[in-house]
């Protein structure tokens, strides 16, 4: 029994999916993108998406795509839309409506509602005199001449197209917004981008008693047994006001061994490193962790006015998923 060459079926597949994005760049239209955009860049409500079938898929994608970078959209399936859901969509919104032949029943029977009620319409179909195309303020021809199916009937070609155009408007709302990252990140607080670019120093650093603190006329073995205590591998100098003069780490200490000073007399503001890296409570961890990381060093000091507020290491970067 010879195998299937699967090879072979995939790297079809691939290329005639590539070959038919390939070909949307040529049925894209200046008026039909841009009335498009506009419509949905100065919508007042919500970006509402519909679609049945495959087409319903590649909707609710393109729904999820639009709400995480910056414009409200939300999926209402057609048939229930049909059925009590069409209070779901307002005067305020526009609708994109998915159909490769834009002769979807569940869709079309939308069509007068959407009239009534004035809603703009923005279709995205393979068939530009259909019924959907039509009626659109905007239609946007997302058609293949095939499908990738050997038969020509499973939808595949036509349903990458169609979301490559969905994603196309999604991006192209992102930079007419001046959509940010952080706003971007407020969109995925669960995720590690968003611990990135919202985490922010004071949130995860040691403040408080749990500071290891001494004066910088503290003697060595006492800023070693200050060390030990708080376990942060160094300890913060700081004089009688609170201002931080500098840090005493285990590079200091050995530092302090190669020179064969005494531990008993030595006082550790003699052999602290000064001017020590520090970054504001208020900045992103991810800041913090980007200094660490080109002075290579495993800890850094948070200040404000020069009053030391709490200590981050790697260690706690770690923890909170920074790293």
């Amino acid at each position: 029994m010879s195998q299937f060459d699967y090879l072979a079926s995939i790297n079809r597949t691939v290329s005639a999916e590539r070959d038919a994005v390939n070909e949307l760049l040529s049925h894209i239209e200046d008026s039909a993108i841009n009335t498009a955009c506009e419509l949905l860049l100065n919508c007042k409500g919500r970006i509402v998406i519909t679609g049945m079938g495959k087409s319903g898929h590649i909707g609710n994608k393109i729904a999820a795509t639009l709400a995480s970078t910056g414009s409200p959209s939300f999926f209402v399936h057609p048939g229930e839309a049909a059925h009590g859901d069409m209070g779901m969509i307002t005067a305020n919104d526009v609708v994109i409506a998915l159909s490769n032949s834009g002769e979807s029943g569940e869709v079309t029977t939308l069509l007068p509602l959407l009239k009534r009620l004035n809603i703009p319409l923005i279709a995205m179909t393979g068939n530009r005199q259909s019924s959907l195309a039509l009626a659109a303020n905007s239609h946007l021809y997302v058609g293949v001449d095939k499908e990738a199916c050997p038969l020509d009937l499973a939808p595949t070609s036509s349903t990458t197209v169609a979301l490559v155009m969905g994603d196309a408007l999604a991006i192209a709302l992102l930079e007419a917004r001046g959509f940010t990252a952080e706003q971007f990140a407020f969109s995925h607080p669960g995720g590690s981008l968003g611990r990135r670019l919202l985490l922010k120093v004071k949130t995860i650093m040691h403040c408080g008693s749990q500071i290891p603190k001494v004066k910088n006329t503290t003697l060595v073995k006492d800023a070693l047994l200050e060390m030990t205590q708080k376990g942060l591998g160094m300890t913060t100098v700081v004089d009688d006001t609170g201002q931080l003069l500098g840090i005493f780490t285990d590079g200091d200490l050995r530092r302090t061994l190669d020179k064969d000073l005494d531990f008993h007399t030595t006082q550790v503001g003699d052999v602290m490193t000064a001017n020590c890296a520090n970054i504001h409570p208020e900045k992103l961890a991810a800041e913090a962790l980007q200094v660490m990381e080109e002075k290579k060093i495993n800890a850094i000091v948070a200040i404000d006015d020069g009053l030391l507020v709490g200590v981050l290491n790697m260690h706690d970067l770690l923890r909170a998923g920074v790293i």
